[in-house]
């Protein structure tokens, strides 16, 4: 039984999309580190210490001792409730983005908001050392990053929530940055509510770059593969070569560039339209394009 849960768990991080991917690290990391915590014994300074040297330190000589928790730290969580809270919005704010501006777009976006985050902390440390505790960890800056990009692609559209019915998707946002704003300006987790409020202020911008000369998305793309390809889509395995010769006409070869180019275009003008207007602006056409350049 749990050979088959581990190869369904594989078979799900390798065909799914990111959204997915990312869930199933951040719930894994967590398990394993829950377990970790569960039974070392109780007057071991084992699990405090993973855990310092996995969250980013507030102390910027520290942080150059550890530079890898630039990245980690947005994948370990406190307890239970951060995790689940943290991936039922990612996953709700995730999928929007994915659908509607393509998958590639979601890691580039968790990764900025992430490291927005980080450095909104180093500095309210540095500022308010009393009040900012010693570390920060967790995946609530590169969410909330995620949160803003979904509001400001498609501001009205419609999340259907429990006991509420439905609600436009820019008053969702608005709700979820307030209360960042008021935790900001109290004293429980206030660093964790400044660097919420950077992956917010990472995602509308990052947002604005799109489609531009500026795009964030290739150069946080090529950043995530150099981490070490776990992040990459799966791909068959190339076929057996064999001693057959294709030849291609320039002329057919060049149609299929044009095309490839004519649709790049297409997306990079309905994205512009997305920031001015808004996604219900759009056409049917138009979602159709998007739609198609979202699979590629």
């Amino acid at each position: 039984m749990f050979r088959s849960i581990v190869d369904d768990i594989q078979t799900q991080f390798r065909t799914g999309n990111m959204i997915t991917r990312l869930i199933i690290l951040n719930i894994g990391i967590w398990a394993v580190m829950a377990l970790l915590k569960s039974f070392s014994p109780a007057d071991s300074s084992f699990y405090p210490t993973l855990v310092e040297y996995l969250a980013i330190p507030g102390d910027p000589m520290t942080l150059l001792l550890r530079p890898w928790t630039i990245i980690t730290h947005m994948f370990i969580h406190s307890g239970f409730w951060h995790v689940f809270w943290n991936m039922i919005i990612l996953y709700w704010f995730g999928r929007i983005v994915g659908d509607l501006v393509g998958d590639k777009h979601i890691l580039p976006v968790y990764f900025a908001g992430g490291m927005a985050g980080a450095l909104a902390y180093l500095v309210s440390h540095q500022l308010m050392p009393g009040v900012v505790g010693p570390y920060a960890l967790g995946a609530s800056a590169a969410v909330m990053a995620l949160v803003m990009a979904a509001g400001r692609i498609a501001p009205d559209y419609l999340m259907h929530l429990i006991l509420i019915g439905a609600v436009k998707l820019k008053f969702i946002v608005l709700a979820l940055v307030f209360f960042d704003l008021l935790g900001a300006g109290g004293s429980s987790n206030t660093g964790g509510h400044i660097a919420h409020l950077a992956g917010v202020a990472m995602g509308w911008y990052f947002v604005s770059q799109m489609g531009s000369r500026g795009d964030l998305s290739s150069r946080f793309g090529a950043f995530a593969q150099w981490l070490g390809g776990i992040f990459a889509p799966a791909t068959s395995k190339p076929a057996k070569k064999g001693n057959l010769t294709v030849k291609y006409k320039s002329d057919r070869l060049q149609k299929t560039t044009d095309s490839s180019d004519s649709l790049e275009q297409q997306v990079d003008g309905i994205l512009e339209k997305i920031k001015v207007s808004g996604f219900e602006s759009l056409t049917k056409e138009e979602r159709e394009i998007l739609a198609r350049a979202s699979q590629k």
